[in-house]
């Protein structure tokens, strides 16, 4: 195989970790350094167990999910990143055929695979870049319908997603294969992003630098979503809307910017519906 490292970013997601990290293996990749932001699940130890030439490398904190790639990124020196969460499986012939996608194209900085949930539905991966309408449209009926005209404009639900492509906005940080000069010239991540948006961030710079970001629906892969994330529910939903916001004062341009105080007011609004919405969703106790 052609020089491929991974990075797998790890909190507390000890039950899907080794999977994880097997099927990487299973397709070829050798050098796996798993970047693990301050676990206390006994992750450490099952990965020595079960997969002992992955590189456990504690970041020294939690810096979040784009904060752990970098930092993982660093130790590796393969000529491809793969950049994943840790509640992924990817089928053996994954990462080829996404290798294959960016030796066909030399502009091609990012490439994602077509990713399943666990129950084979489509997850939806490419998006377009959201206009602040398709935005606020999704932002605030996307919870109570989910199949309204800007979550599918934004979403792309109408997308074939059975045809490749080398021109799309962005795919998910779940998973994906980077071109590590193209990484490096982007200087990774915005750790500005503790947790969402940040492959948005990533996808958007590399547009801006003339580079190309692609979809291989050929490459697939399962995403549990989720293992890290519903560990601290709350301060997920705050950090979801605090990166739109920073990736909105980043994009917007013209008569947008003038907006952006009412986009700051309207996030703050969805963020106490969600943060409702999700309260209202937890299981009673006794």
């Amino acid at each position: 195989m052609t020089d491929v490292s991974a990075v797998v970013v790890n909190y507390n997601a000890r039950e899907y970790l080794v999977p994880c990290v097997r099927s990487l293996r299973e397709a070829g990749v050798s050098e796996i350094v798993v970047a693990d932001n301050d676990s206390r699940d006994g992750s450490a130890e099952a990965l020595a167990a079960a997969e002992p030439d992955a590189k456990f490398v504690p970041t020294g904190g939690n810096f979040g999910f784009g904060g752990g790639a970098n930092r993982g990124a660093a130790l590796v020196s393969g000529e491809y990143i793969v950049v994943c969460n840790p509640d992924i499986t990817i089928e053996p012939d994954a990462v080829d055929i996404l290798v294959a996608a960016m030796e066909k194209d030399g502009r091609l900085a990012i490439v994602g695979p077509l990713v399943r949930n666990p129950d084979g539905s489509v997850y939806p991966t490419p998006r377009v870049f959201p206009r602040l309408l398709d935005a606020a449209g999704h932002a605030f009926l996307g919870m109570l319908a989910p199949r309204n005209r800007f979550t599918r404009r934004y979403r792309m639900l109408d997308l074939d997603r059975s045809v490749p492509s080398a021109d799309v906005d962005w795919v998910s940080g779940s998973f994906f294969l980077a071109r590590r000069e193209a990484w490096d010239a982007l200087g990774g991540f915005d750790e500005g992003y503790f947790m969402y948006a940040e492959d948005t961030d990533l996808c958007w710079r590399a547009h801006r630098a003339g580079w190309r970001v692609g979809f291989e629906p050929a490459a697939r892969v399962t995403h549990v979503q989720g293992a890290s994330t519903d560990k601290t529910p709350y301060r997920m939903i705050v950090a979801h809307h605090r990166s739109l916001l920073r990736f909105s004062s980043r994009t917007a341009a013209g008569a947008e910017r003038a907006l952006l105080p009412f986009v700051a007011v309207a996030l703050a609004l969805r963020t106490v519906i969600a943060l409702a919405h999700r309260a209202a969703r937890r299981p009673a106790t006794r």
